[in-house]
């Protein structure tokens, strides 16, 4: 697997998404300022991924905190952590991540500064390892659910580029075609940003899966035709409730196949099941420029100049359209999270 985000040689190396299908680019954060933009202009994106990166940006802006005195170093290091918690609102990872820092960092009282900033690093790295596992143990769960010979669709990009590695959705997809399973993948393009043309179908190729590209709006239709067995997907957010906040798109998708017979699935790890969260009304969704929807991925303006334009990044999915939600811990009822996941 290429690394989607790695700590390397004192900096933050991420894979910049912004570049793929055209170029495979990294780009070297040497400032925890340069790792919130990142994450703020989609270099890097995905809900685990996401917090991966903003646990080795604390990490990072850490080691440049001259203070030596607890108090005074800590003070910096929270700032930092707010910092980068304003990048964006909707992925729970983020905020997850920040606050495992923070335990870390408090817990430290009393050790000198150096010795910190060493454990801050290790911290980020042990987030970044246990995602990858994570994912893998949600793959083998949820490949469970995966028949030979049947087609999936997926909406956005939930597969090693989004996590630390392996995926979260696409993992369930990896999984299968390990176990030597004939499946295929159907992914939808994803408006605006294209996360599904630019990097669910790059992916997948490079690993020798199957996969047929469509625009979002030939889902239905090829439910319709029996084309579409199931639909696995990632989530950027868990309400207690189960309602899920995905990539815009994602709620379409689920009432079509709710309509059509097919299974749901939403495959995401602990870090996004948000107890605190009641429920999907309760989300704040990310809204961005209206400039992704009025040009073609940075290209020429495809709609006239003045048009009003909504851009909210996220969709949530109401809990009764959801089958199960596919976790590291096994495959649950999206009823029976509050209950598995309060500890």
């Amino acid at each position: 697997m290429m690394p989607t985000v790695e700590w390397k040689d004192g900096a933050v190396r991420l894979l910049d998404q912004s570049q793929l299908p055209e170029a495979v680019a990294f780009l070297d954060c040497r400032d925890y300022r340069e790792v919130a933009r990142a994450i703020r202009e989609l270099r890097v994106r995905g809900a685990p991924a996401i917090g991966v990166t903003a646990a080795m940006g604390v990490a990072l802006g850490a080691q440049a905190v001259a203070a030596q005195q607890y108090d005074d170093f800590a003070k910096a290091v929270l700032i930092i952590c707010d910092h980068l918690a304003a990048t964006r609102p909707t992925a729970v990872n983020l905020f997850w991540a920040i606050d495992r820092m923070k335990r870390v960092l408090g817990q430290l009282r009393g050790e000198p500064v150096a010795a910190i900033k060493r454990r801050l690093i290790e911290e980020a790295q042990r987030i970044l390892e246990e995602d990858i596992a994570m994912n893998k143990a949600m793959g083998r769960h949820g490949a469970a659910l995966v028949k030979d010979g049947q087609t999936i669709l997926t909406h956005c990009n939930a597969g090693a580029l989004a996590t630390a590695g392996y995926g979260t959705a696409l993992g369930v997809v990896r999984a299968a075609w390990e176990q030597g399973k004939k499946i295929r993948v159907i992914a939808d393009e994803t408006r605006p940003v294209l996360q599904g043309a630019r990097l669910t179908a790059w992916e997948l190729m490079q690993d020798g899966i199957p996969v047929t590209l469509i625009t979002d709006n030939m889902a239905g239709a090829l439910m319709r035709q029996g084309q579409v067995h199931l639909c696995i997907v990632g989530a950027d957010r868990i309400a207690a409730n189960g309602d899920v906040a995905n990539k815009i798109g994602t709620y379409s998708v689920a009432v079509l196949a709710k309509a059509h017979g097919i299974p749901f699935y939403v495959a995401a790890p602990h870090s996004t099941i948000d107890l605190a969260t009641p429920s999907g009304k309760d989300i704040p969704i990310e809204q961005r420029q209206p400039q992704e929807v009025t040009s073609l991925y940075s290209g020429p303006s495809i709609a006239p100049t003045g048009v009003e334009v909504l851009n909210p990044a996220f969709d949530v999915t109401p809990a009764e359209y959801v089958t199960a939600i596919i976790t590291e811990r096994g495959v649950f009822k999206p009823s029976e999270l509050r209950e598995r996941f309060q500890s």
